[in-house]
């Protein structure tokens, strides 16, 4: 992989929603009948059940909670309608929880208009949880606490949000003071107790296999979610809204059903009214310490992500560059070191000549006849031959030296803590070997089996006095060209080293 597209690929991310087009052009016939026929299952039984809220009295059911009185709503559709939003994305479960409200509100004898409006409460509150979700990537599979501690208060800020069908509600069926606060307080009580205790437990228990097939069905998925620091944003923006519009709520209505009991003078229900208001306030003191500790807790996963996704990133961003710097150094044909990098290794090896007046050689070599090669056999039976060469380099040369493609056909080796008499029998070495090694072509190299070459060889030593490294590369390059000249396949020596060479050598161990 390049190593750009790895960094597009770095951090891994929540999958976006199921795609309806791709299933039915991509998806097995299995996967259709699954996801679509579930599906359908779902949205019939979602309008079943939510008929059944209403004919059976489902609704502002009185409980006592540690003492407090309190309101729940039984509405089943809420954890289908929550899984398959956190699933497979938020259309899929906000159809069915829009058609199940749609179809008991015109039964209970609401307006279509108002219906239609009414109906998309429980979507609003489905889209709070996706908002959630896709802001901060939690984890959807619930196996761990910090899981729980970001789905539970999710959870109940959706359900607020939700809990404005309940208004319309009231304010469509014209309801007394004291029958509007169980309404309200049962929608979102029952669809948050619903959603945490039904629709919880259903996603720990069926995520973890189907994260396993949405791995391997990825092309079914829409693209990852993009911006999610402004999505991050607005699900603080929407919890602050939540908080407030359930305060305003809780408080006005309790406050709505206390006056019309001072107004009634009847002190039964002033009593009741009082109780309903202190359980009221309660409610509201432990929603508002469960939504402290959500914002706590999203800030933190947030910035556990974004410094994870920092350190993978800069971690990443190093391994790049570092791949990048060699990629600038290597010769992408034959894996040695190229024109520049060869020229910097030779500096290097020209300033320890001069401080520690160590001996020091250089090999310049080149193909003869290459261009006949690539004429009979073709350019690639040429790159096979440049590319066996530069093994041999790689096998010849010992750690210290430093085998390079100079360019085309020419290659250079500068050999550390050699004089020339060893680099003269390093170089006849070498010569000889590469004469010896036929290249193995594949058929559709040229045809030929294979192919023999030889090489020409210059060489010369490195010199305290050089200017820079151009004055022994110009050494080397005349020797090889009078090797050249003298009948190929030849290792000339540099004259001027040849006349001080001294009466003791050294040269490379590896041969």
């Amino acid at each position: 992989m390049e190593p750009l597209q790895r960094l597009a690929d770095l951090m891994p991310d929540t999958p976006g929603s199921l795609s309806v087009r791709a299933l039915w052009r991509e998806g097995r016939a299995v996967e259709r009948r699954w996801l679509l026929g579930g599906w359908l299952a779902t949205v019939i039984a979602c309008v079943v059940l939510g008929l059944l809220t209403v004919r059976e009295g489902w609704s502002g059911i009185p409980v006592d909670l540690g003492g407090a009185a309190a309101f729940l709503t039984f509405y089943p559709p809420i954890p289908l309608c929550l899984w398959w939003t956190l699933c497979f994305g938020w259309r899929w479960g906000a159809v069915p929880a829009w058609a199940a409200t749609f179809v008991l509100a015109v039964d209970a004898g609401m307006a279509p208009g108002w219906a239609a409006i009414f109906a998309c409460a429980n979507p609003l509150g489905l889209g709070v949880l996706a908002l959630g979700y896709r802001a901060v990537g939690a984890a959807r599979g619930l196996r761990s606490l910090r899981a729980w501690l970001f789905f539970v208060p999710l959870c109940f800020v959706g359900a607020v949000f939700s809990s404005a069908g309940a208004l319309i509600w009231n304010f469509n069926h014209d309801l007394a003071a004291e029958r509007q606060l169980p309404i309200w307080q049962g929608w979102w009580l029952g669809a948050f107790l619903q959603s945490v205790l039904l629709g919880g437990p259903l996603m720990a228990l069926s995520w973890p296999r189907l994260s396993r097939w949405i791995a391997h069905r990825p092309a079914l998925f829409t693209p990852p979610p993009s911006g999610r620091r402004a999505m991050g944003l607005g699900l603080l923006f929407a919890i602050v809204l939540a908080v407030q519009g359930y305060g305003l709520v809780s408080l006005g209505l309790g406050s709505l059903q206390l006056r019309a009991a001072l107004a009634s003078g009847d002190w039964s229900r002033l009593e009741e009214a009082s109780r309903v208001m202190l359980s009221t306030a309660w409610v509201f003191f432990w929603v508002f310490t469960l939504i402290v500790l959500f914002v706590a807790q999203f800030g933190y996963q947030a910035l556990s992500r974004w410094l994870r996704s920092t350190e993978a990133l800069v971690t990443q961003l190093a391994k790049l560059n570092a791949e990048l710097e060699q990629r600038s150094r290597t010769d992408g044909l034959t894996g040695l070191a190229n024109r520049m990098a060869t020229e910097e290794g030779l500096r290097a090896l020209l300033r320890t000549v001069r401080r520690y007046r160590t001996p020091s050689a250089l090999l310049m070599l080149d193909i003869d006849h290459f261009k006949q090669v690539n004429d009979h056999h073709g350019h690639a039976a040429g790159d096979a031959v440049i590319r066996a060469l530069a093994q041999v380099l790689k096998d010849a040369s010992r750690d210290v030296d430093l085998p390079g493609r100079f360019g085309g056909e020419e290659f250079v080796i500068g050999l550390a803590h050699t004089d020339l008499a060893g680099a003269r029998r390093f170089a006849e070495r070498l010569r000889e070997r590469i004469a010896a090694t036929p290249v193995a072509l594949d058929a559709k190299d040229g045809g030929a089996a294979s192919i023999s070459y030889t090489v020409s060889i210059g060489v010369t030593l490195l010199r305290g006095d050089d200017a820079g490294v151009e004055d022994p590369l110009r050494r080397a390059d005349a020797a090889m060209y009078r090797a050249k000249q003298g009948g190929r396949n030849r290792v000339e020596l540099d004259g001027e080293d040849v006349a001080a060479m001294p009466s003791t050598s050294s040269a490379p161990d590896k041969s």
